[in-house]
């Protein structure tokens, strides 16, 4: 069996080890246009309920996002995001999840609203190529930034 060395990645609620065991990340898409779930989880009662579902299903992280990535996909704007995500993160906060939230966007001023709303992990699926202030704001508040790479934008990604 392949040995892999452990790694302690830092958060706020605590520490999370990699490589003893995988660990497994909750995807909570909070857009009417996901093609992984159909929009199945975008008014926030559903969202939060599936969250917790997900948590109980033994989830070590939850990953959230509220612009969808898909191809051709539009960009809605950080108002819109905002008004997607911030009500599941207070909503997540009240009811307690147990499990660290990362949140799933290309924006900083998303990012540093989500942090404050209690989101400990960012994840940008750009790889700061939309919007490389989103490094300030992981730097600024200490929390741990998770770079994809997706090839233009999600409008444009399939030409």
């Amino acid at each position: 069996m392949l040995r892999r060395k452990p790694f302690q990645i830092k958060i706020r609620s605590g520490t999370l080890l990699l490589g003893r065991r995988t660990l497994v990340m909750g995807v909570l898409n909070i857009t009417p246009d996901s093609f992984s779930d159909g929009g199945q989880f975008f008014d926030f009662s559903s969202a939060v309920d599936h969250a917790f579902a997900m948590q109980a299903a033994g989830a070590d992280v939850l990953d959230i996002g509220a612009e969808s990535t898909r191809p051709g996909a539009a960009d809605i704007g950080t108002a819109e995001e905002l008004r997607r995500l911030l009500p599941v993160l207070e909503g997540l906060r009240e009811r307690q999840l147990r499990i660290p939230v990362s949140v799933d966007t290309r924006r900083a001023p998303v990012a540093e609203a989500a942090i404050r709303a209690g989101a400990e992990i960012l994840n940008d699926v750009s790889g700061l190529a939309y919007d490389s202030s989103l490094a300030t704001v992981a730097v600024h508040h200490r929390v741990p930034l998770i770079l994809m790479h997706m090839r233009g934008t999600p409008e444009t990604m399939q030409k």
